[in-house]
């Protein structure tokens, strides 16, 4: 049954609210304890019990650090990268050239220094090399390294990995691996085919940092000490939110911890970042994943490849600032190049139906740094598994997404295996492939068939999950705050969104081109001031603002707004329909 009998908002959407079990779990929770009904609404959403609350509010590593050594080739791994250390050897790091390879990189890169060692970073060029190893740079960094480490990419590197004949190589990643392990010395990724699949919800930055406190408990056991790791989770976080790992387990208290440490202001790489992208408040997961990663990732997609490691990993401001200011003029660049594919893509897609399984478009000279966002784009219009991809001389290179509950990046692994594409793999929400010209038409036609065995026809428009109620007069500074406390959110937990039942409204202002804001209150005194984004791209914008009287239920996400060092609550209008 549809949230107070919405079954088509003003966007288009059914409103869906809580399941009946979690609403009495939510109840009960109120009564049995002293937080707000809409905290709790959130907690018994989550799963969380009465008693399980208090811990999971203030979400600590020491309980949610999972054991290393669970993970297959851990010790082995921790060990050798501590020999190297031991012997003074010379070290590599392999990264792949996005926010989760770079700060995967960094990590590594900021350990050793730590340890009084430094190490060569190499990041393949996307357009030149393409994405992971490949035979001439391991050959040639064997040659002059003895220890290579693959981070964020390596698990499907059969060829390249046995190129490097005179080194050892690590892989630390979480990409989807194959029936069959490349010939490393030690490959440490929770999703690999014999692994329990417990910890597959962890990044590539996750997996270094498990590498790491390994390697700690190792130097421990020796009578030795190693660098502060509490101080590398600000790396850890942000490359959790930008890789759009579920915020889940462990990776909750990465975010919760690293935030903090990066609101000290002690890596110079991200307070340069930070600077030029205008953050003056205490970052949060949206400033990850829409400020600071699109700049980290702008080099790896239309500049220099290594530039987002470099920057994340240096330890001198004067470096950090320079690469930051460049960083930031690429990701305006980025942003040009990308509308300008986006608006082709979609209408090739439309074109071709947006209720098909799968949503793809292909161009000639698409750029292959932008094919990524643009598929996400055509996720989000479409609510289906979308493939954008670039072709240039005979061949496509693509990257595709996919919608909860489609594995994209297992069936692009099985389009290889069938040969229809020169390669490809992931995981279940995001890929990457590259495809001859002449078999585009036939590859995108299998993978539509294997999205639509795993029903990704049936979807309609998304539904709008909403958590429960609220009045203007609920809406507070510390109500927000307390919620606050139950995220992060992001992928895997969606944030609380609330419906305000049955509003006056009482302002409205055109923003921009398509932006509203409004002031909207019960009618008993207490009112709210709202935004909505993109309002008039849909018919919600020009209905709130002919209201002519008329009442609206309201629903959006809560947050707090800072003018001038004041805290007001504002709400991120998504969506309403006539009361």
């Amino acid at each position: 049954m549809a949230f107070l009998d919405v079954e088509t908002s003003l966007t288009g959407r059914r409103w869906i609210g809580p399941e009946i079990e979690v609403q009495r779990a939510a109840d009960a929770m109120a009564q049995s304890t002293t937080l707000p009904q809409a905290l709790c609404q959130v907690l018994a959403r989550r799963g969380v019990s009465d008693e399980d609350a208090p811990l999971f509010l203030s979400p600590q590593l020491r309980d949610l650090l999972p054991d290393p050594r669970k993970l297959k080739d851990m010790e082995t791994a921790a060990a050798r990268f501590l020999q190297a250390v031991k012997a003074r050897q010379r070290i590599a790091v392999f990264a792949d050239y996005d926010v989760d390879g770079g700060s995967s990189a960094a990590l590594l890169i900021d350990w050793l220094r730590q340890m009084g060692l430094s190490a060569t970073l190499y990041v393949p060029d996307r357009i030149d090399e393409g994405y992971g190893p490949n035979d001439a740079a391991m050959a040639e960094l064997a040659a002059t390294h003895d220890l290579i480490i693959c981070v964020d990419c390596g698990t499907l590197s059969h060829g390249p990995i046995a190129a490097a004949k005179d080194a050892d190589v690590i892989v630390l990643d979480h990409h989807l691996g194959g029936e069959t392990l490349p010939l490393a010395l030690a490959v440490v990724n929770p999703n690999r085919q014999d692994e329990t699949g417990d910890l597959g919800y962890l990044c590539a930055a996750g997996v270094v940092f498990l590498m790491l406190v390994e390697a700690g408990r190792q130097l421990r056991e020796a009578g030795h000490k190693g660098p502060d790791l509490m101080g590398l989770l600000d790396l850890v976080a942000l490359a959790t939110v930008a890789d759009v790992a579920p915020l889940i387990e462990a990776n909750r208290a990465f975010v919760v911890q690293g935030l903090k440490v990066m609101a000290r202001r002690e890596r110079p790489g991200l307070v340069a970042l930070s600077d030029v992208a205008r953050l003056d408040a205490a970052p949060a997961t949206y400033h990850l994943g829409f400020l600071l990663g699109p700049r980290v990732n702008a080099g790896g997609r239309i500049g220099q490849a290594d530039m987002g490691a470099r920057l994340l990993g240096t330890a001198d401001p004067h470096e950090a600032a320079a690469l930051a200011e460049r960083l930031d003029a690429l990701n305006t660049e980025r942003r040009d190049i990308e509308a300008s594919v986006r608006a082709a893509a979609m209408a090739q897609a439309e074109e071709r139906g947006l209720d098909a399984p799968l949503v793809w478009a292909a161009g000639e000279g698409w750029h292959p740094g932008v094919v990524g966002i643009v598929a996400a784009r055509l996720k989000e219009a479409s609510n289906r598994p979308a493939v954008v991809i670039g072709l240039e001389n005979g061949i496509g290179k693509g990257s595709g997404r996919s919608v909860t509950g489609v594995d994209l990046g297992a069936a692009i692994q099985r389009l290889a295996g069938e040969g229809l594409l020169i390669k490809g793999g992931g995981h279940k929400m995001a890929a990457g492939l590259t495809v001859a010209q002449d078999q585009l038409e036939p590859a995108m036609e299998r993978l539509a068939q294997l999205m639509q065995k795993q029903g990704a026809d049936r979807a309609g428009p998304a539904d709008l999950r909403v958590d429960g109620v609220l009045m203007p007069g609920a809406a507070t500074v510390d109500l927000i705050e307390q919620i606050e406390r139950a995220g992060p959110y992001g992928a895997g937990a969606p944030g609380p969104r609330f419906v305000f039942p049955d509003m006056q409204i009482k302002f409205t202002k055109r923003v921009g081109d398509s932006h509203l804001k409004l002031t909207f209150g019960d009618g008993l005194g207490a009112t709210l001031d709202a935004i909505s984004f993109g309002a008039y791209d849909s018919p919600l914008g020009a209905a709130l603002d002919a209201h002519g009287g008329a009442r609206f239920h309201l629903a959006g996400r809560l947050e707090i707004n800072i003018w001038r060092g004041r805290q007001t609550v504002q709400l991120r209008l998504e969506d309403a329909t006539p009361a």
